[in-house]
């Protein structure tokens, strides 16, 4: 049981990975059955028993939320993590939400891939496609910020290429576009406040290693 000064509050990006995030916290019986309720309007959703509390929030905004002390721990992809670049510790791979941050485009595009061509490359993921041209292919070129349906930009004639997440390529192949270059493997990761590792560190390194126990035995 645990006292009153160490509420843990852990932020959840919405949709299938605060899902599968659930399942493991309820397997080490920190979990809110009113959580998995599909109609209900709450936004947070408290275990008073074990002194645990979760919220529900738009991916980009997990870092935040962890950052700034709301939330000590936050359950998110690695795509916010990098694009998002908050002070705040990365601890653990939970090892599901796998898929990869691609550059993909038209197969005439894989000769522009190089330090001699300048191109304009559309993505969701600014400041990860800058880094990976600028930063390790040592390329120059042009990032044009957009906000969904990337696969367009290269179609219509806006980009030569696209930096974006791939899981099966699917989206990529029935728009007659292909992976180019792997930039970064992603997956789900525990991201956690810097003070409050420090505050916390009792609650929050016990709550990491069961779900290392999880992940471990393959329960995710």
């Amino acid at each position: 049981m645990s006292t009153t000064d160490d509420m843990i509050t852990v932020a959840l990006g919405k949709g299938r990975l605060a899902k599968k995030a659930m399942g493991l916290f309820d397997k080490i019986g920190l979990g809110v059955e009113e959580i998995h309720d599909p109609d209900t309007r709450k936004l947070i959703f408290t275990n008073e028993k074990e002194h645990i509390r979760y919220f529900l929030s738009k991916g980009p905004d997990v870092p935040t939320y962890v950052e700034y002390g709301s939330a000590d721990i936050g359950i998110v992809g690695e795509d916010t993590i990098l694009e998002e670049n908050r002070n705040i510790y990365e601890v653990m791979d939970l090892g599901f939400g796998k898929c990869r941050m691609c550059i993909a485009g038209p197969e005439s595009a894989r000769k522009l891939l190089d330090s001699s061509h300048f191109i304009r490359v559309a993505t969701k993921y600014p400041r990860i496609a800058k880094n990976y041209f600028y930063n390790q292919k040592h390329q120059t070129v042009e990032i044009i910020k957009l906000n969904g349906s990337i696969e367009l930009a290269p179609i219509v004639g806006l980009s030569e290429v696209i930096c974006d997440i791939v899981e099966t390529g699917s989206t990529l192949r029935e728009n007659g576009l292909v992976v180019l270059e792997e930039v970064v493997p992603l997956s789900a990761r525990v991201v956690v406040n810097q003070v409050s590792m420090k505050m916390k560190n009792a609650r929050i390194t016990a709550i990491i290693d069961q779900l290392q126990q999880l992940v471990q035995n393959d329960y995710v």
